[in-house]
């Protein structure tokens, strides 16, 4: 084995065996003066006594002398391995004067007695010294051989089938012995082995770790700067949209717009998984009519459908499920869209089954099926089967990366089976429920609204792009809104866009700038009725801790709105722990005055 691993493995034998440093002493030696006492008592003379002397003299010096301890470097250990081994070896010898002075033809009972002593000895020593070989061989060899030569050496019967048990006794504690040491070795390599791939293990986490936290901030710093940009380009084009209405250059606006919605709805999917992985997202567990849900997915994708000319089936069923009903609808929906955007001939059907206090709810598909290597692969993050070029007309590769992280935050286990070129199938697994009465009046309500359910948002809270109402649909509002934003083109643009439709705005750089306006004599003819902050103002101040501060210093009862970039997740669940409102960037601009239509008194809210 290598040198540094059979150092490391050596130190624990060491350390095994110094372990039991003074019980074994005190055994031996408490055995040799036990056998030294019968044998006087049997038959007195002075040289026994001079041997138990000598003896305890022994163990005493060896009780006195230094020890390894756990602090003894490394490199050490083979000295102290070799001195132990020594050690134990000079100890046997001593002990094998034993059988000579005290073996006789005449005398079998004190034969028998130092047989069963010195076996003894042998089998206690065989238990506490087999980590290292050489102390092993060094103890037992000395000792035993002496008593098999002493035994031999008598001549007799009884005296020579003693030293033949002895012989074989000593060659099976040998055998025994060594079996013992490979085993423990080869246990103590495989644990530092095991460790050693443990630590790079380790490593290898803490070095992915370092990888995920960095992709985490850089993505959290582009979307926030790729978001800002954009978000005064959406409130610049809304605005333009608004005054080129009756122009021949508002189709051109329109486009502008659509394009901007487009790219703000990828963002939305990737702020999505964001906000997932933060936990910020908690489940509202109800019942759940499946019927509602599947007539509002027919109602949203069937044009999608038609226009690939498939067929879309969504079966009734009348069941009932507990679940979070949004979270539910956007599960089915990215994995109905999913099967669209890989199904060319054929169609999809969307189907809900019973199985015992279980609902099955099966996605199936006619597509291109999915390779079984490929299967697991598809709830990764922008992984996409058959798209080596990225075609943007398939998505980001998003979808199903959120269906699986939604799958664990509402407990419905999701599978899949597929055959390529035949299509695919997901199910997703959830609680029965019984229908109440109010639970079928909600249902039947929401079946009169499909489109308010289509169109409601699951997860982000921007929703699709819907037409803006002209400026004579919006009353003026009885009240200002306070802006307060560090980028100059975001404040004039989110002027323009409100002013545009009647709401008076007031903007400010920071909270010296907000203090002031709010500071002025003619504030209280005037208050302002709703503070509207960006999250990420400069010189590290946050528009929560600006907006919460102004409240409290000036008695405001005005509440506070967030508008944000923000997708880290740490940020995020701050943000949702304070229960303020938060808009993500870019903003809608329809998103943006319905909800200003539920502050200001007399402004109008927008259609579903």
């Amino acid at each position: 084995m290598p040198g540094d691993l059979g150092l490391r493995v050596l130190r624990e034998h060491v350390a095994s065996v110094y372990a039991a440093y003074n019980a074994s002493i005190l055994v031996h030696f408490g055995l040799g003066a036990a056998l030294g006492i019968v044998m006087y008592l049997h038959r007195p003379r002075w040289w026994i006594l001079a041997w138990m002397a000598a003896h305890l003299s022994f163990g005493l010096a060896l009780f006195l002398m230094p020890r390894w301890h756990a602090d003894v470097p490394l490199q050490d250990t083979i000295r102290w391995a070799r001195r132990h081994s020594r050690t134990v070896t000079l100890v046997s010898m001593a002990t094998a004067t034993a059988p000579w002075l005290f073996i006789s033809a005449d005398d079998l009972p004190t034969t028998s007695v130092l047989t069963v002593v010195v076996i003894g000895s042998c089998a206690r020593a065989m238990q506490l010294l087999w980590p290292l070989k050489p102390a092993l061989y060094g103890y037992t060899l000395p000792m035993m051989a002496s008593l098999i030569a002493a035994l031999a050496w008598q001549g007799d019967a009884m005296h020579l089938f003693l030293a033949v048990f002895s012989l074989g006794y000593l060659l099976f504690t040998l055998r025994v012995g060594g079996q013992q040491h490979k085993l423990l070795t080869d246990s103590l390599v495989l644990r530092f082995e095991n460790e050693a791939l443990a630590a790079q293990l380790g490593v290898q986490i803490a070095a992915a770790e370092r990888a995920s936290a960095e992709k985490t901030r850089f993505l959290a710093t582009a979307s926030h700067d790729l978001r800002q940009p954009l978000h005064a380009i959406a409130l610049f084009g809304a605005a333009l949209e608004n005054e080129l209405r009756e122009h021949h250059g508002s189709r051109n606006a329109q486009r502008l717009m659509r394009a901007v919605n487009a790219l703000g709805n990828s963002l939305d999917t990737m702020l999505d998984v964001s906000r997932l992985d933060a936990g910020v997202i908690t489940p509202d567990i109800a019942p759940v009519s499946l019927d509602a849900m599947f007539r509002s997915l027919n109602h949203m994708f069937a044009a999608q459908a038609e226009q690939r000319a498939l067929q879309l089936r969504v079966r009734a069923s009348g069941l009932w499920v507990h679940s979070d009903p949004q979270l539910l609808y956007r599960m089915l929906s990215n994995l109905v869209d999913n099967a669209l955007k890989y199904t060319a001939h054929g169609g999809v059907s969307v189907r809900a089954r019973a199985r015992g206090g279980v609902v099955w709810i099966e996605v199936l598909d006619t597509g291109i099926g999915i390779a079984p290597e490929q299967q697991d692969r598809v709830f990764e993050e922008y992984y996409q089967v058959q798209n080596p070029g990225r075609d943007r007309a398939q998505g980001l590769g998003i979808g199903l990366s959120i269906v699986e992280r939604l799958s664990r935050l509402l407990d419905h286990p999701v599978q899949v089976t597929s055959r390529v070129g035949r299509g695919t199938r997901f199910r997703l697994q959830l609680p029965m429920v019984a229908a109440a009465p109010q639970h079928e009046q909600q249902a039947a309500a929401s079946m009169q609204q499909p489109q308010r359910t289509a169109a409601a948002p699951v997860i982000s809270i921007a929703p699709a792009a819907h037409p803006l109402p002209s400026a004579e649909a919006i009353q003026a509002a009885h009240g200002r809104v306070l802006l307060i934003d560090d980028e100059a083109e975001i404040r004039e643009a989110m002027a323009r866009l409100l002013q545009g439709h009647g709401i008076a705005v007031e903007t400010a750089a920071n909270e010296a700038e907000a203090i002031d306006a709010l500071g002025r004599p003619g504030t209280q003819a005037e208050p302002f009725v709703l503070l509207l902050c960006d999250y990420r103002l400069a010189n590290g101040d946050n528009g929560l801790d600006v907006g919460q501060r102004l409240q409290r210093r000036f008695g405001l009862d005005a509440p506070l709105v967030l508008v944000t970039g923000e997708t880290a997740p740490e940020r995020l669940q701050r943000v949702r722990a304070s229960g303020v409102p938060v808009l993500f960037k870019p903003v809608n601009a329809a998103t943006l005055l319905r909800m200003l239509g539920d502050f200001l008194p007399g402004l109008a809210t927008l259609p579903a």
